[in-house]
This record gives C-alpha cells, sequence and structure tokens, in this order.
C-alpha cells in the first residue's frame, strides 16, 4: 500500500476529530444527566458520592461506549501478542508507578507555582473528590471502571490505530490523548508520563489486560488505600495538634494501629520508589522502539501526525480545560 503525506495527515486527522466528537458526546451527556438530576425530588439527600455517580456512570455507560464506537471507524492495525510473566510484570508496575510518582511531584510544583503568580491556589478537583466520597465509591468508580474505560479507548483503540506509523508516534499519541482528557494540569502531567509507560508496554504485548491490571493498582493505592489509611490513623488531628503535646500524645495512642499502619505504607511506597528507580536504570537502555517502515522523513510525520484539524480539535478542547481549571 502506498502512502503520501497528506494520506496520513488525514488519517490522524479522522482519529482526532473522532476523539473529539466522542468528548463533545461525554461532555453532553454528563450535562444533560445532571439537569434532570437536579430536579429530582430527592436532591436534598445530595452528596459528593451522588455527585460523583452522577457525572462518571453516564460517561461510562454511555458516553464512553458512544465514542469508542467512532473510534472503530477509523482503520486499524492488529499487534502482534506476547505473553508477559508475573516477574517481568511486577518490574514493570514498579516502574509504572515511580513514574507516577515523579510525575505527580511535577505536576503539583507546577501548579504550586502558577498558583504564586496568580495569587490564588490552584483548585485540585480531584483530591477534593478523593478525599470527600467514600472507600466504596472510590473502589468502584476509581479502581474498576476507570482503569478498563481508559485503557480500552487510550491504549487499544487508540495504539492499535497509531502503530503503523511507528511505535514512538504511537505511544506519544497514547500519553498526549490520555493526558489532555484529563482536563487539568495536577494531572495532565503524571497522566502523560504513565500513558506513554502504559503505551510502551501493550505495544510490546498487544494485551490490555497488563496495562488494565497496573491502572487498577495505582488507582487503589491512590484512591482508596492511602484515603483510609489517613482516615483512619487521624492524620488531620495529629498533624493539627502538633502545636499541643498533650494533645498530640493523646490521639497518637488513640490511634496507634492506623498510625502503624500508615507508616508501613509510607515504607511500601517507598521501597516501590527505590525499586523502580534501580528498575529504570538497569531497564532503560533495553526499551527500544521500533520505527515506521512507511517511506516518509521523521519531521514530515510529525507535522502530519500533530498539525491537522481534528488533532487540533480535541487537544485545544481540553487545553482550554486545563487553563480554565488553573484559572478558578
Amino acid at each position: 500500500m502506498e502512502y503520501d503525506i497528506q494520506s496520513i495527515r488525514r488519517h490522524f486527522s479522522r482519529l482526532g476529530l473522532m476523539y473529539f466528537l466522542g468528548t463533545l458526546i461525554i461532555f453532553g451527556v454528563q450535562l444533560a444527566v445532571g439537569f434532570l438530576a437536579v430536579r429530582l425530588p430527592f436532591i436534598h439527600f445530595y452528596s459528593m458520592d451522588l455527585s460523583l455517580w452522577i457525572s462518571t456512570l453516564p460517561m461510562y455507560l454511555i458516553g464512553m461506549p458512544l465514542m469508542s464506537l467512532l473510534i472503530k471507524t477509523v482503520p486499524a492495525a492488529p499487534i502482534e501478542k506476547h505473553k508477559m510473566t508475573f516477574p517481568q510484570w511486577l518490574a514493570a508496575f514498579v516502574m509504572c508507578y515511580t513514574v507516577m510518582y515523579l510525575g505527580n511531584l511535577a505536576g503539583v510544583a507546577s501548579t504550586f507555582v502558577i498558583g504564586l503568580l496568580k495569587g490564588s491556589q490552584v483548585h485540585n478537583a480531584l483530591l477534593d473528590i478523593v478525599t470527600e466520597i467514600s472507600p466504596w465509591t472510590a473502589f468502584f468508580i476509581m479502581v474498576l471502571c476507570a482503569p478498563v474505560a481508559e485503557e480500552f479507548i487510550f491504549r487499544k483503540l487508540l495504539i492499535d490505530r497509531t502503530v503503523k506509523y511507528g511505535e514512538k508516534t504511537a505511544i506519544l499519541f497514547s500519553g498526549l490523548f490520555f493526558g489532555l482528557f484529563h482536563g487539568n494540569l495536577n494531572q495532565f502531567v503524571y497522566a502523560f508520563l504513565l500513558g506513554v509507560f502504559f503505551g510502551f508496554i501493550y505495544v510490546k504485548t498487544g494485551k490490555l489486560v497488563y496495562t488494565v491490571t497496573m491502572h487498577m493498582v495505582i488507582n487503589f493505592f491512590g484512591s482508596v488505600a492511602s484515603m483510609f489509611l489517613l482516615e483512619y490513623s487521624a492524620y488531620d488531628k495529629l498533624m493539627n495538634s502538633t502545636g499541643d503535646p498533650e494533645a498530640f500524645m493523646a490521639i497518637l495512642s488513640e490511634n496507634l494501629p492506623g498510625i502503624l499502619l500508615l507508616s508501613l505504607y509510607g515504607l511500601m511506597i517507598i521501597g516501590i520508589l527505590i525499586a523502580g528507580i534501580v528498575c529504570l536504570a538497569v531497564n532503560a537502555k533495553k526499551m527500544k522502539l521500533r520505527p515506521t517502515e512507511i517511506p516518509v522523513s521523521k519531521g514530515m510525520l510529525r507535522s502530519a501526525a500533530l498539525l491537522n484539524v481534528g488533532v487540533i480539535l480535541f487537544s485545544l478542547f481540553w487545553i482550554i480545560q486545563i487553563v480554565l481549571q488553573l484559572l478558578e
């Protein structure tokens, strides 16, 4: 099959347009459900849990399936499948977690600097949600639903339709679209890096189960385990009592089991980060990507992939969302 730069541009434009239209559908479904929900007679029982259910379930049950159907209209290429052993999965997981953790620190630092420049703190909507919802809501939505839906849309569907233009192109698009889709700078940095790493795993294995399970564990650590342990250990009360030695010791003794568990959790995270850094250092040179076999220059391919109507519309829509979040 012959390729020219215009056919490549049309392919990426069509793909970007499907993601853009899918995004509009998701927003439309969420707005419609939200509009109807506030008119329900039991709205006086409103809570953060109910708000999250109302905003996310329509996305996962209606918006994302419709988005998937649109994306599937774009031609895809098969990816060769390879098995991953549990030790390989574990090594990949600690590297993923380390990349995510460092990316999160970079995102927090970026929003902190922006907050100083604008004179007010940048609002972190995700942190507010995670700290206010119940563990069961967090587990169902963030540990079960989000990883499956997001990995299917931003790994399988996206990479299957870009990998013929080179593994590097495929995983960079996977990271970029995944990062932008989160809609805020707090998450963009680590979501981009995580998307790139998950993309690498998918192009090398062709199996979504590996990235889905890693995504689930990462979300479990961040949205369920950590929040549960912070609450169980009375961490906030403990920090607020540091100026009163008697109150501090009383809270410490009353919540000693929780504080010990939180300390063990912290040590586990440190262990994962150390193991991740070591694995990244050892495996960095082995993580090679196959270039495209299509006879076009890297510069022309990059231009065709990024500078087209569909990709620009999708990117611009989410960049506007990120900017609006920073200005709140």
